[in-house]
């Protein structure tokens, strides 16, 4: 499966934000759901101080490639 719409769009630490929002409105259940959107504001906490920006693209693209990662797992187990 393909990330989201717009994945290719996410350029700034917010856009992010908001797209892996979205991802966590995809997962199967209310409890899972809460749990990464807990695990998406965590590290928003843990990476806010970060100002180089190809650091930033790079916690961009992996960002994006884990919620890829688990959609897929919660999609196989349904």
């Amino acid at each position: 499966m393909a990330p989201l719409p717009g994945a290719e769009l996410v350029q700034r630490p917010l856009q992010l934000y908001r797209y892996l929002l979205r991802c966590c409105q995809q997962l199967p259940t209310k409890g899972i759901q809460e749990h990464y959107k807990h695990a998406v504001r965590q590290s928003f906490r843990v990476h806010s101080d970060e100002d180089n920006p190809e650091r930033i693209q790079q916690i961009i693209k992996r960002a994006i490639e884990d919620a890829d990662w688990i959609l897929n797992k919660y999609k196989k187990q349904n």
